[in-house]
């Protein structure tokens, strides 16, 4: 019998004025699972990713992690939740200008009140940046900066890993090891991924591809 699910979403539905973006959805996330989320651009696969999470406002919908109703919490439990639950990596980074690598990095284990420099130092050599680590984001890279959100979601060993285009800054290489660093913290950890994506590649690697197309999810 196959474990119950990490994630549930049910009758997600978001509006923008007349307009529905999407209506009615469903989805679901085992322990350990990788599902990609494709899509053209516009179609609301960034909206559907921060409605999970309640950064973005759904107009219905349930979402179960764990079994915990996110979207019944109020904003202090949804905040605490995120920090300690969820993984994010965001399209535009979000690294703070001011703070080290290593510091922006580290700042989930901080926020919890555990921070942990072995734990620090181990992203870092996994996302390939140890020589970097004093480094100040505007001395990297895109596809550096790419690394250093990756880390960031991942250094505090969330259930749910919530990815927006988390390899569209990478060279070839460089994307399929963040993908195996990725693969290999939902094994250890049980937890899952839902990767956003426009790079077949990338999608090639998940367990399952889904596509919002039309404001309905179907297999891709």
């Amino acid at each position: 019998m196959p474990p119950p699910p990490l994630l549930q979403a049910t009758g997600l539905t978001k509006r923008f004025g007349g307009q529905t973006l999407f209506e009615g959805l469903d989805l679901r996330l085992q322990p350990g699972e990788l599902l990609a989320l494709l899509g053209e651009s516009g179609s609301g696969k960034s909206t559907l990713l921060n409605g999970l999470a309640a950064l973005e406002p759904l107009d219905e919908g349930q979402v179960l992690l764990d079994g915990q109703d996110i979207l019944r919490l109020d904003e202090a439990g949804q905040a605490l939740l995120r920090r300690e639950r969820l993984g994010f990596v965001f399209q535009a980074f979000h690294v703070l200008p001011h703070l080290t690598v290593r510091d922006n990095i580290g700042l989930p284990l901080l926020l919890q009140g555990r921070p942990d420099t072995t734990r620090v130092d181990h992203m870092l050599g996994a996302v390939g940046l140890a020589a970097h680590a004093n480094h100040l984001p505007r001395q990297l890279s895109g596809g550096q900066l790419q690394r250093v959100a990756i880390a960031r979601a991942l250094v505090h060993r969330p259930a749910l890993v919530l990815a927006d285009e988390p390899t569209g800054n990478l060279d070839p290489r460089h994307a399929d090891q963040m993908m195996q660093l990725l693969r290999q913290q939902l094994q250890e950890q049980g937890a899952a991924c839902l990767l956003v994506t426009h790079s077949a590649h990338a999608a090639a690697l998940a367990d399952r591809r889904l596509r919002l197309d039309g404001g309905q999810l179907v297999d891709a």
